[in-house]
């Protein structure tokens, strides 16, 4: 096996970008997914303000 893992990237250069852009999408969900949970505390937050007047 000539070269070994680093010869395969090199070789299959789709695998690299692949993968990076699998990262930048996870890494959007992620971010949208704490986006999500942080928008619906702020709206419980103020809908619970609002029954209190």
């Amino acid at each position: 096996m000539e070269g070994g893992f680093l010869g395969f990237l090199e070789s299959n250069a789709i695998f690299v970008v692949l993968f990076i852009v699998l990262a930048i999408w996870f890494g959007i969900f992620l971010f949208m997914l704490n986006t999500d949970k942080k928008l619906n505390e702020i709206m419980n937050e103020l809908k619970g303000k609002s029954n209190e007047k």
